[in-house]
């Protein structure tokens, strides 16, 4: 069953395998394992980036394609979902989901608009395209206040059975309640994990198997009788579309959206370093990169924060390590990745464990 899921692209590393495992049971269970919002907030974000990050990863790792209008896409399912759940008196499911199908009409329209015009042209020429696509779009999702709110974005209501105040039973399980959050907590673990196994089966399939063979040689795999240009923009149009997917659900646990949230440089450039920390044309990667990312990104400034006043009577250390240079020792640790993992967490892992299934 599992290997049938996972289409047989196995973790091929024992370290690997254990990681995996333990990050999938993490996801799992956070919400008994630990107490309060901030923990919560942080496993439901990785969640979403493990899913945003593979769906870039499609197009960067296994086809080749280098674009920074993704998070236009993960902005567009943002969107849908907050606008037509801001629009309606009493949020519904029915409103929920009619705009995310109008949200995935456009990010489908965008791409392949996008894909029909821009993948025509080659490497730096194409990703300067989509930065300015992605840059067009949210001055234009600014500037719409009426529509998206401008620059406050949209808070909305959702469903009631989301709603924290929703009891599902009385009694607690596992000493936690059963309430809207939790409900909302596994609505947004089990899409990803949904959307994961989708985009692992894809990249497994002979559809995806093209696409590494467009990746590694345009030229010889058009000599073979693909058409590699519709294969690009099929590529591009499923990537929009989990991208979308995880953008309506981020909204859905946030019950916000705004352009910096959804729509700004910063989401393009995590989901870039997540990419090469994790481990390009993976998958894999995605779950790695992202669950050591987000946990930095969130708690990494504390752990300062306690490192700094501990070493008070060092007044060297403890200035390098306050708390307001986070962003600072965060570069430290992706130039340090870099250098030790130079083709990334789970590139690395496999290598060192294929000498030893070649014995």
């Amino acid at each position: 069953m599992l290997h049938t899921l996972l289409s047989g692209d196995k973790p091929r590393s024992r370290a690997l395998s254990a990681i995996l495992l333990l990050i999938f049971l993490g996801l799992a269970l956070a919400p008994f394992l630990t107490s309060g919002a901030r923990p919560l907030n942080t496993a439901a974000t990785i969640c979403v980036y493990i899913v945003l990050v593979a769906s870039y990863d499609l197009l960067l790792g296994y086809t080749g394609i280098v674009s920074f209008a993704h998070t236009m896409f993960y902005g567009i399912g943002a969107y849908g979902i907050g606008i037509a759940l801001s629009r309606v008196d009493e949020p519904t499911w029915s409103a929920a989901l009619g705009g995310l199908a109008l949200a995935l009409l456009l990010a489908l329209a965008l791409a392949l608009v996008v894909g029909l015009f821009a993948l025509r042209v080659r490497a730096i020429f194409y990703a300067m395209i989509t930065l300015a696509v992605a840059s067009s779009f949210a001055v234009l999702a600014s500037q719409m206040s009426d529509l998206t709110g401008g620059e406050d974005g949209v808070t909305f209501g959702v469903p009631e059975v989301l709603t924290p105040g929703f009891q599902l039973m009385e009694n607690e399980v596992f000493g936690r309640s059963v309430d809207g959050k939790l409900l909302t907590y596994y609505l947004v673990f089990f899409g990803c994990l949904l959307l994961f196994l989708f985009l692992l089966r894809l990249v497994n399939s002979p559809f995806g198997r093209v696409l590494q063979a467009v990746r590694e040689n345009e030229f010889r795999a058009e000599a073979l009788g693909y058409r590699t240009m519709v294969y690009r923009i099929w590529a591009n149009c499923f990537a929009a579309l989990v991208a979308a997917l995880a953008g309506a659900l981020m909204a859905l646990w946030l019950r916000y959206v705004g352009p910096k949230t959804s729509l700004g440089f910063e989401v393009m450039t995590d989901i870039l370093l997540i990419v090469v920390i994790g481990g390009m044309g993976t998958m894999y990667g995605a779950v790695v990169g992202a669950a050591l990312f987000i946990v930095a990104q969130n708690y990494l400034k504390e752990l300062m924060a306690s490192g700094s006043s501990a070493l008070e009577g060092v007044p060297v250390l403890a200035a390098a390590l306050h708390p307001d240079r986070w962003m600072l020792w965060l570069g430290v640790l992706f130039i340090l990745s870099i250098y030790f993992f130079p083709i990334g967490i789970v590139g690395k892992l496999r290598l060192r464990s294929w000498p030893a299934a070649r014995r």
